[in-house]
């Protein structure tokens, strides 16, 4: 595998003597998420492997090009998961006219920490970000970088790891990772209660304030599915105090597989598809379209026809921001809504811009994917 590393390198050090942008793929399963970008294409998929795990101490390290579907298989046998419950997604995923396969996906690791994407049980688990705890990567210059470790501790100045995480492979090609992982947990069930959305958030807010064994909140079209996961004793206590009809196990899943993955039915509508991160006790946000809440209200969904300023405006209102998380005609119109991810301030921008120096000094690493003038 050493072999396949050295050969990316030396790809990168001759298109950054060249001036050539770089196009990184690991599975293409993400190409529909971020600001275009044009580029050689630089893939990771076959870099790829298991490099140590160890189930007593809760770490697993892979390659970038390991399926995601393969590590998770692997942490199941042993008890284990990924906290915080990463989207699989397939290649052409998510056009509405384009169904995904059956199965798992093609995800691969390095793209799930380059996209930094969680999933349902990410505001009870912790982010991606939060569970990586070192990673082995390749900068602009083609130089072969390792940082962080296996074990959480304190850091000093920039934790390099964790920027990997959301980056967008602006900063370097992600060659292996090392993430914490937790043990399954031993009972889990789902409720389902029927109310409105200024309900739904209420209800969700009071919940988190709770010692509550919650592990994912969905809310859409006036039906709130709560998934309860712990110690068996704590999720039947949770389900008396909570009440709502307990939903059959096997449907539970396909339910929560469909919100992880966008393969149920809200996520099947053309058009434009907003993911708005807002402070959990944020009031309605009233704009048109169809909503869907998530993360006790701190993530919300919104298929929508209004403008990307009134968008923008109502995120930032509620104390947060506003990502263009899909758009069926992608390259022009991202560009007339000021591209994919909200807009940063001065002082933030600076610090991306040196940032992206330091890494990547010629500027060929995915330019544009993450803002569209870096």
């Amino acid at each position: 595998m050493e072999g396949v590393a050295n050969q990316l390198a030396e790809t990168i050090r001759e298109a950054s003597t060249n001036k050539t942008p770089l196009r990184i793929v690991g599975g293409g399963t993400k190409d529909f998420y971020g600001n275009p970008t044009t580029g050689e294409l630089l893939c990771t998929s076959s870099y790829r492997g298991i490099v140590d795990y160890e189930p007593t101490e809760l770490v697993i390290t892979a390659r970038a090009g390991t399926p995601l579907a393969e590590i998770e298989s692997t942490l199941k046998d042993k008890g284990q998961m990924l906290a915080f419950e990463p989207p699989h997604f397939s290649k052409g995923f998510p056009s509405p006219l384009t169904p995904l396969p059956a199965g798992e996906g093609n995800s691969t690791l390095g793209g799930t920490i380059a996209a930094g994407l969680s999933g349902p049980r990410r505001p009870y688990a912790g982010a991606v970000r939060d569970l990586v705890l070192g990673v082995r990567i390749l900068d602009g210059t083609g130089a072969d970088l390792r940082f962080g470790g296996q074990v959480m501790k304190n850091v000093a100045g920039f934790d390099v790891s964790r920027l990997m995480a959301g980056a967008m492979g602006t900063l370097g090609v992600i060659l292996e990772v090392s993430l914490k992982t937790l043990p399954l947990p031993p009972a889990e069930i789902t409720l389902h209660q029927q109310c409105n959305e200024a309900d739904a958030l209420r209800l969700m807010n009071e919940w988190a304030g709770q010692p509550l064994p919650v592990s994912a909140t969905c809310w859409t079209h006036g039906d709130l599915r709560i998934r309860l996961s712990g110690a068996a004793s704590a999720v039947e206590a949770a389900r008396k105090k909570l009440g709502g009809t307990v939903v059959d196990a096997p449907l539970a899943s396909t339910l929560w597989k469909g919100v992880r993955d966008h393969t149920d039915a809200y996520f099947t509508r053309s058009g434009a598809l907003w993911r708005l991160s807002v402070k959990s006790s944020a009031p309605v946000i009233v704009l048109p379209g169809v909503q869907r809440l998530e993360w006790s209200g701190a993530l919300r969904w919104l298929q929508t026809d209004a403008s990307a300023v009134a968008v923008r405006d109502a995120a930032q209102k509620a104390g947060g921001h506003a990502t263009l998380f899909r758009l069926d005609d992608h390259s022009d119109a991202l560009r007339k809504n000021g591209g994919v991810f909200h807009p940063l301030s001065p002082a933030l921008a600076a610090i991306h811009r040196k940032l992206k120096q330091t890494f990547d000094p010629v500027g060929i690493l995915n330019p544009g994917r993450l803002y569209l003038d870096i």
